[in-house]
């Protein structure tokens, strides 16, 4: 008998730690949502979102710089693809901000954005490289790609202006790319803590299109020298041509219509 009794009881504790450790989302999509709304041109398509949820129950131990052991809260992502809204140029997607399951996840950030539909339209073998990206956090922690830049009270409407920037890189194999060259560049980050709608229309000027050749080798002084609209060159300190200077031919050349 106390040995059954025994049996039965290691078998009971057995499947509560094994219930205690499953870390499977399971998201309640008729609870509280957040909805997010991309309006896409007609160059451009909508990405697959990158959606995070995080939970202070189901944690994990990592590792300071010097090596002393911490606990983190545990965190798992998930895609989802925005879903077009009728025949506009609307894509939407409902994220649910409870992730349920017995981890109790909670959403964290999601990241998205748009890219070229069709990049060969600036050249054979041209493929897209990066920029059109935006990352919204919910909640007190950074995002994978760190911290917000800006933060927002309610809901994040954004309207961000882009412009191509087609760039030839040798080092490391030949590759030709275009880039959606915005104000943040690759990714614009806001902490939205109290939003529940979160809408991006990005504004692509495709006729004022920026261009770079990258080193052929690598040398000291060496300098990717970036080609403007206007007719204009001239390094960059950050490596990528200055939305500025985009901003002001765009706006000069507007005027004088």
């Amino acid at each position: 008998m106390k040995l059954t009794s025994a049996i039965g009881l290691f078998v009971l504790f057995f499947s509560l730690a094994g219930c205690a450790t499953d870390r499977r989302l399971a998201p309640d999509l008729s609870g509280d949502q957040i909805v997010v709304t991309v309006k896409v041109p007609e160059e451009l398509i909508a990405e697959e979102m990158k959606v995070m949820y995080r939970s202070k129950l189901c944690t994990f131990t990592d590792h300071t710089a010097s090596g002393v052991p911490y606990q983190r809260d545990g965190y798992q992502r998930t895609d989802i693809q925005p879903v077009r809204q009728g025949q506009t140029d609307l894509y939407e997607a409902k994220l649910a901000v409870d992730g349920g399951g017995d981890c109790q996840w909670r959403l964290s950030n999601v990241t998205f954005g748009v890219m070229y539909k069709n990049p060969t339209k600036f050249g054979d073998g041209v493929v897209y490289g990066v920029g059109g990206g935006v990352v919204v956090i919910f909640d007190g922690n950074d995002s994978g790609r760190g911290g917000a830049d800006r933060k927002v009270e309610g809901d994040l409407i954004l309207r961000q202006e882009f412009y191509p920037w087609i760039h030839e890189k040798f080092i490391g194999g030949y590759e030709k790319s275009v880039n959606l060259k915005g104000e943040g560049f690759m990714y614009v980050k806001y902490q939205a803590l109290q939003a529940r709608r979160v809408y991006f229309e990005p504004i692509v000027y495709s006729r004022f299109v920026a261009r770079s050749i990258g080193s052929r080798e690598k040398r000291e002084g060496n300098q990717t020298i970036f080609y403007y609209p206007d007719g204009s060159s001239s390094p960059e300190i950050q490596s990528e041509p200055s939305f500025r200077k985009l901003q002001a031919i765009r706006l000069a050349a507007e005027s004088q219509k």
